[in-house]
């Protein structure tokens, strides 16, 4: 059982991630369930369309809409899969990776900007090291 400090640290990070996080969120231009695809793409290359919705947590036909939309706006393209002729794998597009590559900038531009507008040289050593902290907790 966590102490009560870790469990008030742990209310108080929950909530200050949230709120960043949908701040961040009012940069982006792609949905977020198709950046989520687009994403998954780009760090696993191509898939089949039920593995992407294992990957997302989706049901099958959830994702087969998610990517009838994404091939509707060239951000992915599909092809035969090369071992089971009944599948296809999907993957980005130079587009798709083109306007993934957009929607991360504008991402971390926003957060660059926060930071140098808002914290101090030491503020931001801190931030540094809890970055670190936070991706170690992550890996648990």
């Amino acid at each position: 059982m966590p102490t009560s400090e870790a469990a008030a640290i742990a209310a108080e990070l929950r909530t200050a991630m949230g709120k960043l996080t949908r701040r961040v969120k009012h940069e982006d231009r792609i949905p977020l369930g198709q950046a989520a695809v687009l994403g998954t793409l780009d760090r696993n290359g191509a898939m089949t369309t039920s593995d992407l919705a294992a990957d997302q947590r989706v049901r099958p036909q959830s994702m087969a809409r998610a990517v009838g939309l994404l091939m509707e706006q060239n951000l992915i393209t599909r092809r035969a899969h090369p071992t089971d002729g009944r599948k296809s794998l999907v993957e980005l597009s130079d587009a798709g990776r083109a306007a993934l590559e957009a929607e991360r900038g504008r991402r971390a531009g926003w957060l660059a900007q926060a930071i140098e507008a808002e914290l101090t040289d030491e503020e931001r050593a801190l931030l540094a090291q809890s970055a670190a902290l936070l991706e170690r907790l992550a890996a648990r």
